[in-house]
């Protein structure tokens, strides 16, 4: 039971019983206790814009081909495989994206989450932002029709999975419990 104290004048302590009964904690409460007693933030820890992750390796790849031309297909059919990577990732971005405002919980990684959505592109994949912004990285790769951010992309997936879905895995399972581990059990990572 959680207990609020308050020291009186003749050394005596006052408590008050948390005013939920079932000791669960009310809405907003972070996940686990903080370092030196101070309440963990509620947030997932990650400590930088995850689009940042996609777009620092694709815009080094864009400019090595300025240096160094290093083409994937024949002009023509990489702009349309480009756009349909983007036009694929953009959807399923921005669908997910959707569902995040209409759940009233926020995209941005540094804030609380306060719902965990499992319709739409979740029934399919547990990261469907991070699936479409890879989409759109190789879109873009194949439409400027060069090789090196397609040489990056293994290190992009790597650094996503461990600087941003790790630490959001770890925050879900600390803040919805058995919900969250059920809905990782049903629905893959990535695809």
């Amino acid at each position: 039971m959680r207990e609020l104290r308050e020291r009186r004048g003749n050394g005596a302590r006052l408590s008050l019983p948390d005013p939920r009964a079932d000791g669960a904690p009310s809405p907003g409460t972070p996940p686990g206790p903080g370092r030196d007693g101070i309440p963990a933030r509620d947030d997932a820890g990650v400590r930088f814009p995850p689009p940042v992750l996609y777009a620092v390796p694709l815009l080094a790849g864009i400019l090595l081909d300025l240096r160094w031309p290093l083409h994937v297909l024949p002009g023509a059919a990489s702009h349309v495989v480009g756009a349909i990577g983007v036009t694929i990732g953009l959807a399923l971005a921005l669908s997910a994206l959707g569902l995040f405002r209409r759940a009233g919980t926020s995209v941005i990684p540094r804030r609380p989450t306060t719902a965990l959505v499992t319709s739409g592109p979740f029934r399919l994949t547990r990261n469907p932002m991070y699936v479409g912004l890879a989409f759109v990285y190789v879109g873009i790769a194949f439409w400027v029709n060069t090789a090196w951010p397609l040489l990056f992309f293994p290190l992009v997936v790597v650094l996503v999975r461990r600087l941003v879905i790790a630490r959001e895995e770890r925050y879900l399972e600390a803040k919805f419990g058995d919900a969250y581990r059920r809905y990782r059990r049903r629905v893959r990572r990535w695809l």
